[in-house]
């Protein structure tokens, strides 16, 4: 493959890639060139998935911050080099306003999608500025960009990382190593299935949604291979929303 899209050569490290979001990027990324190192918490997932896609694995709890290091550090020995990460690993925690927050539950919701990604960075950075740069995208969610009265740590954590991608494309920029993040909206995945299946959810979140269906996982991926690729190459800080016109519509 060659053109603006092309990552052969390139080493990718992607968080949360046996399923939905994080494998169809995964494959994504495979597709244009690229060697992936898929991960999950789950060994054994993240072995049956590697070995689906003939790439290394390498499990990994995100919470465990040695095991994040375990993993750039296996990863970039696996890989050869380290020039693209995707840090989606995520969960939604328990829904419901904020007043009836569960403490336990908002440190876990902040620990997997926000701590993570920033401990994953500090180590994943540096070595992809070594190689002469090259990207990172974090998954955030537009939850993190519109208010919501149900939606309480998992859109706080989201918004974070939004942020932290700010942040570290301004502190990474001068070593060539770019920082981006990725909003997706309402996306057809397992997790959603119950939703899907929900009719009067879907009547009402579809007439809020100029396109009038909810997005693909492979819709998303396509946005992490611009952001990764040397189609995006000018760039980063950019929080690249994947919703179907769902952030600007009135609903009309």
């Amino acid at each position: 493959m060659t053109g603006l899209f092309d990552l052969s050569g390139k080493g990718a490290i992607v968080t949360g890639s046996t399923r939905g979001i994080g494998r169809a990027i995964a494959e994504a990324l495979i597709a244009s060139g690229a060697q992936v190192v898929i991960s999950s918490e789950d060994a054994a997932d993240t072995a049956r998935v590697a070995a689906e896609l003939g790439m290394p694995g390498v499990p990994c709890d995100v919470t465990d911050h040695a095991a994040l290091e375990r993993l750039v550090g296996e990863g970039e020995a696996a890989l050869g080099g380290l020039d693209v990460l995707v840090g989606n690993a995520g969960i939604t925690g328990q829904p419901g306003p904020f007043a009836d927050l569960d403490m336990t539950d908002y440190a876990r919701v902040m620990s997997i999608n926000l701590t993570a990604q920033i401990v994953l960075c500090n180590h994943a950075l540096p070595r992809i500025a070594r190689r002469g740069g090259g990207a990172a995208v974090l998954i955030s969610s537009l939850s993190g960009l519109r208010g919501n009265g149900r939606i309480n740590a998992y859109a706080l954590s989201k918004a974070g990382v939004a942020q932290l991608a700010r942040n570290l494309a301004v502190e990474w920029g001068p070593q060539n190593v770019r920082v981006n993040a990725i909003s997706p909206g309402f996306i057809a995945t397992e997790l959603s299935k119950p939703l899907l299946e929900n009719a009067d959810f879907m009547a009402h979140r579809m007439a809020m949604t100029p396109l009038r269906r909810p997005g693909t996982p492979a819709e998303v991926a396509g946005a992490a291979v611009f952001l990764a690729s040397s189609a995006g190459a000018f760039v980063t800080g950019h929080n690249l929303v994947v919703d179907g016109g769902t952030l600007i519509t009135d609903g009309s």
